[in-house]
This record gives structure tokens, sequence and C-alpha cells, in this order.
């Protein structure tokens, strides 16, 4: 692993800048107590949740509590953050505010896949920011059509549609799939516009992709959402003939891989069934491969481990290496219904992001990258069941290619704050009883090697936990 000291490159990283920097424009209230509870990397706030157990709480740095300070008088209180300050990143590698090295086996939610500071996404950024980085979908712009062209080429589509965000693909895919029924049944007074999704599904929190995603702790709150959503087993191809319905079910969401439902992978019966009933129906196939996609199978796109082709596809997290864009790629059929003005966003696909999107497709289409995922993906999965095999905690470990979850009899919140600490960084899944593992695409043996180890050391924090 790298020295701690090695990484500072700017001044915003020194220890000694960032309380100063603070101090010069908010006045700091002395913090209450020396110690601050850990706090679960769950992706959402839940301010019932419990802290950790003593034994993983952590004694603050001065530059790390200044920011935990300034960020709870001034942001919404959305996120159950980790009490760490990151300021910088290298590869599968991590640097926190005081210099502590860690290794990263989240990639900002399966997003960085060429990990951190990637020298050719680098140069992409830079080059095209030197030369346009916003004009609108008001004009045409070369990037975007030459990223549009090359999402074509190497899928199943035949048109693409940008957006900002995974959720914001979806919302498109909603309604494109109203769109459509509307366009291919002109006579019928009321077409289909009901959709159907699954158990321990996750599409997004803007309202439509709220609706389909089936924990209720998130849609609760909101309550009414979009109508018309029901929620069937994943995996139950019963339970889907019986569902899917022509004149009723306008599209069929599903995800080929489950990331923050628990990591369940869907088989190609499933997957099959689906394609065939929806046809039958005169519905859509969606693939929400937001999470799943792009290589992280060890497949580009992860309909293709499964021979099965979707009708909408949306993508999001890793397509622009950490910059925020969303695409919903679609067939020829489902574009035809949709017209000018139907939909739009000022910032999506602008210059910029699509130039660093074409940077990443440079790299995750070859075959020889896409080998080595399939192959590291198989050796995590094995080195995880060998190294945890007879732990009374462990259920499960599943996946596939580098999207894995170690599923817990408990709660998994005290083992991510006990490896944080170790300086490894996880997530969790599922009902946050699963530690998910979606690392940088480039991680080497010896950083996999390295993370199990930590994960099989701290497993005795479990022994504490009161599930």
């Amino acid at each position: 692993m790298a020295s701690p000291q090695s990484f500072h490159t700017s001044s915003i990283s020194q220890r000694s800048n960032l309380p100063l920097l603070f101090k010069l424009r908010y006045p700091s209230k002395p913090p209450n107590q020396a110690r601050m509870p850990t706090i679960s990397s769950c992706l959402v706030s839940d301010r019932k949740q419990k802290a950790g157990p003593l034994s993983t709480e952590k004694l603050l740095s001065l530059a790390t509590k200044e920011v935990i300070e300034l960020e709870a008088r001034v942001m919404v209180g959305t996120y159950a953050r980790a009490p760490v300050v990151f300021v910088s990143g290298k590869g599968c590698l991590l640097y926190d505010v005081d210099g502590k090295e860690y290794l990263d086996m989240t990639a900002g939610i399966a997003v960085t896949s060429l990990g951190h500071g990637d020298p050719d996404w680098v140069k992409a950024v830079a080059e095209q920011a030197n030369a346009l980085a916003h004009v609108s979908n008001v004009y045409y712009s070369i990037p975007q059509v030459a990223l549009a062209k090359r999402l074509v080429d190497c899928s199943f589509a035949d048109r693409v549609f940008f957006t900002n965000s995974g959720t914001e693909a979806n919302e498109a895919a909603i309604k494109f799939s109203r769109k459509f029924q509307k366009f291919m049944n002109p006579n019928e007074k009321h077409p289909a516009t009901e959709f159907v999704a699954f158990t321990h599904s996750f599409h997004g929190r803007t309202m439509g992709a709220l609706a389909l995603t089936s924990k209720e702790k998130y849609r609760e709150p909101f309550e009414p959402v979009m109508p018309g959503v029901t929620f069937i087993q994943y995996g139950s191809i019963e339970e889907a003939k019986r569902t899917i319905q022509k004149g009723k079910t306008a599209a069929v969401f599903v995800e080929p891989i489950q990331g923050e439902g628990g990591i369940y992978t869907a088989t190609k019966d499933f997957l099959q069934a689906l394609r065939t009933f929806c046809d039958e129906a005169g519905a859509l196939l969606i693939f929400d491969e937001v999470q799943c996609g792009l290589g992280r199978t060890g497949h580009l796109w992860a309909y293709e481990t499964f021979g099965v082709e979707p009708d909408i596809m949306t993508l999001a997290k890793p397509l622009a290496n950490g910059l925020p864009i969303g695409a919903v790629l679609v067939t020829e059929m489902v574009s035809s219904a949709i017209a000018s003005g139907d939909h739009g966003s000022t910032f999506a696909g602008s210059p910029l992001v699509c130039h660093a999107a074409l940077a990443v497709l440079d790299k995750i289409q070859e075959p020889s990258f896409l080998d080595s995922v399939r192959n590291k993906g198989l050796y995590l999965k094995e080195l995880l069941t060998k190294k945890l095999e007879g732990n009374p905690h462990v259920k499960a470990v599943r996946g596939l290619g580098l999207i894995v979850g170690i599923e817990l009899d408990v709660q998994a919140s005290s083992l991510v704050d006990a490896c944080r600490e170790a300086g490894l960084v996880v997530l969790t899944a599922g009902k946050g009883n699963v530690v998910r593992l979606v690392p940088p695409l480039i991680i080497s043996e010896k950083e996999i090697d390295h993370a199990v180890q930590i994960i099989a050391e701290c497993l005795p924090v479990l022994d504490a936990t009161i599930s």
C-alpha cells in the first residue's frame, strides 16, 4: 500500500489548512464531546439507528470535526454519513483529511469503475473543459452524438436519450412506456398505464422511480406516490405470468442483478419468461442496469450474461466515472412513439460529461478488461467463501463479477465501521444485513487479498451485535 504522506498534492488536502479555511468564514462551535458515534454507511439516513459498539468509536481529529460540524449546520439531514472526510484518491485507494489511507471497495456506490484519478479520464475531462463544457440540448454537440453512436453500436439499442442520473433515466423510461402504449393503441380509450416491479427492487428516489422501489421506508414518507405499481416476488415466474396482463401492464421494470436490494441475481429462465410474458401482453421489458451494467458483471451489459434483450435499458453510475450522467437505451420500436418535446433536460448529455464517458468506454469495452473483471470476481467470491467459512454470522456469499454481497444473520453496520477503522471502506445493502462489495473494476488480486483479510479479521465485532 502507498505511503499516506504521498498523496498530498493540493493545499486543501493539508491537514493544517482545512480548519483555517473554515474558521476564516464560519465561527466553529466547540464540540460537545470528544467522541463521535460510528455511523452506518447505509445509503439513506436512519435517525432511529443505534450507534455501533464502543470499541468501534473513533476519536476524531479537529480537521474532521470541523467539516462534520459545518455540514450539520448547512446541509439538509438526509445522509447518515460515516465520520470520515476524503480529500483525494488514486486507483483503488482513498485518503482522508488526516492522511490515512483506505482501500476502496465501494467505488462511490459502483460509480468510479476506473478508480480514482485515471489518467486518460482526467485528460479527457481537462481537454473538453478547455474546449466546451455545456451548450444545452437546443444545439448539437459532437461528444453527445459520438457517445450515443458508441452505445448503440455496442448494445441491443437503436436510440439513446441522455439524463443526469439513474433515477432520471428511470423516470424517462416510465414516460416512454406510457407514451408507447398510447402510440401503439391509438383507438383505446384507456391504454395500459400500470407497471410491474419486484421485491428488493431499487429504482431511484424521484416520485416515479420511488413508486417502483419496493422498500416501504423509502416510499411511505412521500405517499401518495405514482399509482399503478404491483410488486411481485423477484424470480417468481408463476407470479409474473399472473400479473403481466394485456391492456393493463405498460412495462415491467427489473434489475438483472439487484444491488441496493441485497445482491440478488436473476436466472436466465426468469428473465426469459419476463421477455415472453411482455411480448404476449404488449408490454415493454425494462432492464435497470444502473448499478450492474457497464462491465461490472464481466460482460459489457448484464443482459448479455443471460442472453435476454430488453426493450429499454437504463444506465448511469459508472458511465462517466464520477461525473453525473444517465442514459436510456431503446429500440427503434420504442423510439418511434417519442416525439419532439415529449421529454428533455437542460444539462443532460453535455459535451464535458459525454467526452469523459467515451474515455470510460474506451477501456471497459476491451475484451481483456472484461475478462479480468470476470476472473477477479470469481477470485473474490472464492476467497471470501474460504476465509469466512465457518463463521456463524455469515449466511451466504453471492454475486456476479465485481458486484458481491456477504449476507449476515445480524446487521452489518458494526462490521462496516470496524472495516473502515482498519482502512477498508465497504457498503451495506438489503435490510442492512448485507455487506456490499462493488470495488473499482481495476482492483488487483493483491488488493482483493488485503480487503478480504480485513473483513475476516473484523468479523468478531459481530458477536457483540444485537440482531
